[in-house]
């Protein structure tokens, strides 16, 4: 199979498994192709996938990432303030590393709503339908949401990277409180400990808790890097850490805190 052809076999199989969606007519332009299986993608329920599906969608998947671009995190430059810790500008899911964060919801499942900007939503939407199947699995065993503050590890299947470390930030809703911001630190502890824990020597941060959960982008940006500092401080099994931004805002403030 060719890409269009994989494309077009995925999108089929996804309406056949959910039939409210089968009258939905295939487009003709690539683009909004992938657009119509990403949206599959995003509302497909976490139950199994049947090995053939696996086999085109990781060959599909695989080949866009590839076609989107994968950066080194190795290769990065570091900073004035820490030999371990770079500052990147650009899409998380591109990056090769041994693992990236998600900010994720309590739920944990990804986001829901087809084709959102959300990090959670790229980072399901590229790993693929397993990601989704092996975050039910957690949550089911764990029987509960996931609580602020804390943070869970699965592979990532198609993306660069080999693990992605899920963790849900703190909810702002009104003036910023202590417990905000110590739950926000909380988020960058769990990760890293969640790293060392599983052999994790290069981890990349998004701004977690920064987007559509309303926290201030300066003072976020101050409780990561305090924390990732001070951590780093006593740790010597995470050899680097990225600072991933994808807004020049956000890359203006990290760059002013890390020198």
């Amino acid at each position: 199979m060719n890409q269009e052809e994989r494309r077009i076999y995925l999108i089929r199989e996804l309406q056949r498994e959910m039939p409210q969606y089968k009258k939905i007519e295939i487009p003709k332009d690539e683009s909004e192709q992938w657009r119509l299986l990403r949206s599959l993608f995003n509302v497909r329920p976490p139950y199994p996938a049947s090995d053939d599906f696996l086999k085109v969608q990781d060959e599909y998947l695989s080949e866009v990432i590839r076609q989107r671009g994968i950066v080194d995190a190795a290769a990065l430059p570091t900073v004035k303030a820490d030999s371990r810790i770079s500052l990147w500008k650009g899409d998380i899911t591109a990056l090769k590393a041994d693992a990236i964060v998600n900010a994720a919801n309590s739920a944990l499942l990804g986001c829901w709503q087809p084709c959102h900007s959300c990090i959670d939503n790229i980072v399901h939407s590229l790993s693929g339908v397993e990601l989704r199947i092996k975050c039910n699995e957690i949550m089911q065993a764990q029987g509960h949401e996931e609580e602020t503050g804390t943070a869970k590890i699965t592979p990532a299947y198609n993306l660069p990277c080999k693990y992605v470390l899920h963790t849900v930030g703190p909810i702002i809703s009104g003036p910023l409180r202590k417990r905000d911001c110590n739950l926000l630190a909380s988020c960058y502890q769990s990760c890293l400990e969640l790293a060392v824990a599983n052999g994790v020597q290069s981890i990349a941060f998004c701004c977690i808790s920064t987007g559509v959960f309303h926290f201030p982008q300066d003072r976020a940006a101050e409780i990561a890097v305090e924390t990732v500092s001070e951590f780093l401080r006593t740790d010597t099994c995470v050899k680097k850490v990225i600072f991933n931004v994808f807004k020049k805002e956000d890359y203006d403030i990290y760059q002013k805190l890390l020198g």
